[in-house]
């Protein structure tokens, strides 16, 4: 295998968010929310990180977010397990993002549309058998859209899209043939020839581009990936809350070391919403005292 996996959070960031990714973005981006128009002339990538401006607000991690062509706001989301409430998080980190835009004191004038795109490596939508869908606020009767359209939501579900490669007929399949294919490949296909964005996207993608440490950090989130699945498969087995903690706890041990059984209660303790944001932030961690401190944060 040549190639990285795009649906692991350190693969969709290499690709997308790279200094070498904003023709790429641009290509993307216009596929999957503008019908492949060229609407999308120019973008910035930003820190998809967004720490809370207000007390009692939840941190947010995104995978990419972009200003683009009209000033709005793109947050991109890769999703690979199903966990609880997943698509009020969707909500929740669209309205933030889309509130946060405002400064002290700052009228509302100065807030611009948001588009929250999120990529499924699940089905969210039993009743539509479309993998791309689009969502816009609406009158309930007459169904027209809100002013300006503030805030959209966009959906693409991966496994509603069974196409092989010589099926494939335009950019937006290109793209997510892509995502879910990539790793499959030991070159890059011929198919793709006359799509430069595509073949830029492999070719950062390409494991033999990766520095040493980009490739142990691959390693550790491939590893990662690999036992969050594992873990839905016990969850379902043992109760999602018992499954989430077992792999909560294997993956501090792995990487600060040994934990105090104080500190076991206190993770067995946690809710199934905490041990969601746990699992995401984990891997940042460098210590057991980096583990403490989000403890004493979410009891504070």
């Amino acid at each position: 295998m040549n190639f990285i996996n795009p649906k692991t959070e350190f693969g969709f960031k290499k690709i997308f968010a790279s200094p070498q990714s904003k023709d790429i973005l641009i290509s993307f981006l216009n596929a999957m929310l503008y019908d492949a128009q060229p609407t999308i002339e120019d973008l910035e990538i930003i820190d998809p990180y967004a720490a809370p401006s207000v007390t009692g607000l939840k941190d947010t991690y995104l995978d990419v977010k972009a200003k683009i062509t009209g000033n709005k706001t793109v947050i991109i989301e890769m999703q690979v397990i199903n966990v609880e409430a997943f698509t009020k998080r969707v909500v929740y980190n669209a309205a933030k993002t889309y509130a946060t835009q405002l400064r002290p004191r700052e009228g509302y004038s100065k807030l611009n549309p948001l588009i929250a795109l999120t990529i499924t490596d699940f089905i969210l939508f039993e009743n539509t058998e479309k993998f791309l869908t689009h969502f816009v606020f609406k009158e309930l009767e007459e169904n027209f859209e809100y002013y300006n359209r503030e805030i959209e939501l966009v959906f693409v579900e991966l496994p509603k899209f069974n196409k092989e490669l010589e099926q494939v007929e335009n950019i937006i399949q290109s793209w997510i043939y892509f995502i879910k294919n990539a790793p499959l490949f030991e070159e890059i296909p011929e198919k793709f020839a006359s799509m430069p964005e595509i073949q830029t996207a492999f070719s950062i993608a390409s494991r033999t581009n990766l520095t040493l440490k980009e490739l142990e950090e691959l390693e550790k989130r491939e590893m990662f990936f690999e036992d969050q699945r594992g873990a839905i498969i016990k969850s379902r087995q043992e109760g999602i809350i018992e499954g989430q903690t077992a792999l909560i706890l294997r993956q501090i041990a792995r990487r600060t070391g040994k934990i105090s059984p104080e500190i076991q209660t206190r993770i067995q303790q946690l809710s199934l919403e905490q041990l969601d944001d746990l699992g995401e932030i984990l891997l940042d961690f460098t210590n057991q005292e980096d583990l403490i401190a989000w403890l004493e944060s979410v009891s504070a």
